[in-house]
């Protein structure tokens, strides 16, 4: 079900988290279905199994799977588009929090990295803009 490029830019378990996700938009995995393991899809794909579980990781962290101990690794019911966005702004909101306690941790003074952050916001949104 899976097919890797690699020749992309993308890293292998980004190739992987996203394929996942496109199966199931698609309908090709439901909800409660169950995923290969990790040793099972990495040996599938020709590779190392630490990738499968990265992948798999940043699905869990995104709510897409669950993985039970000892029972399978599942795809997870689709929370309704309100909780999503809500649960995606939590997601955002901690990585920001995170970020700032590390700049703040390293020294930086609000004020330069309000100013970093400007700068590079508006590359960013250059770039994102020139996607669209």
């Amino acid at each position: 079900m899976i097919r890797l490029d690699p020749r992309s830019s993308d890293p292998i378990y980004l190739q992987v988290v996203e394929q996942i996700k496109h199966l199931i938009a698609v309908g090709q995995l439901k909800p409660a279905d169950q995923l290969p393991t990790v040793r099972q899809l990495a040996v599938e794909l020709r590779v190392n199994p630490n990738t499968v579980a990265r992948a798999y990781t940043q699905l869990a962290e995104e709510g897409v799977i669950s993985t039970q101990q000892g029972r399978g690794t599942y795809v997870l019911e689709m929370p309704p588009p309100a909780d999503q966005r809500r649960l995606r702004r939590e997601k955002l909101v901690t990585v920001v929090d995170a970020f700032l306690r590390d700049a703040e941790r390293m020294g930086y003074a609000p004020v330069e990295l309000e100013k970093v952050l400007n700068d590079r916001f508006a590359v960013w949104q250059r770039v994102q803009t020139k996607k669209s």
